[in-house]
C-alpha cells in the first residue's frame, strides 16, 4: 500500500514552530510522521514563509531561521507556479487566495488530504481536510 501523503498547512507548522498549546502536542505527533513510512508529509514554501514570520516575532530571526531549515530537511516541499495562481483565480468557490495557492500545490504534488485547523476555509477541497487531532484518530491510532 503507498504512503498517505499529507499537506500540512500554515498553522499546524506555527503550532509547532512556537509552542503554542494546547494543540502543540498534536500537531508535533503529526509532524513526527514525516518519519513513518506510512505516510509522506509535505507542506509548501509559503507555509514555511509563513511559520518563518510567526517564529522570528516569538523567537527571534536566528532561532526561527534554525527551526524553519530542519522543517525543510524533514517535511517535503511542494512548488508553486504559475498554473496554482490560475487555478486558485479560476475557481470562485475559493475566497482565501493562499488556501487556493496551498491547495493546487497539494493537489500537484498528489496529497490526498489537507492537515488544517481552519476546515472551514477548505470547503472547496475535493480531498480529505482534517484537524491534527482527527488525523491521528483516523489514520495513526486506529486498530
Amino acid at each position: 500500500m503507498p504512503p498517505k501523503r499529507l499537506f500540512l498547512d500554515a498553522n499546524v507548522l506555527v503550532t509547532v514552530l512556537c509552542n503554542e498549546y494546547p494543540r502543540f502536542s498534536a500537531c508535533a505527533r503529526v509532524l513526527s510522521l514525516a518519519d513513518d513510512k506510512r505516510f509522506e508529509v509535505f507542506t509548501s514554501p509559503l507555509c514555511l514563509a509563513i511559520g518563518a514570520y510567526f517564529a522570528e516575532k516569538k523567537n527571534g530571526k536566528k532561532l526561527a531561521r534554525k527551526k524553519i531549515a530542519l522543517l525543510a530537511t524533514k517535511l517535503k516541499v511542494t512548488t508553486m507556479g504559475p498554473k496554482a495562481v490560475e487555478r486558485t483565480f479560476a475557481d470562485a468557490r475559493i475566497t482565501d487566495i493562499e488556501d487556493g495557492f496551498q491547495y493546487f500545490s497539494a493537489v500537484d504534488a498528489g496529497c490526498t488530504c489537507i492537515v488544517t485547523y481552519d476546515k472551514r476555509d477548505w470547503k472547496f477541497a475535493a480531498m480529505e481536510v482534517l484537524v491534527p487531532e482527527d488525523l491521528l484518530l483516523k489514520h495513526v491510532l486506529k486498530k
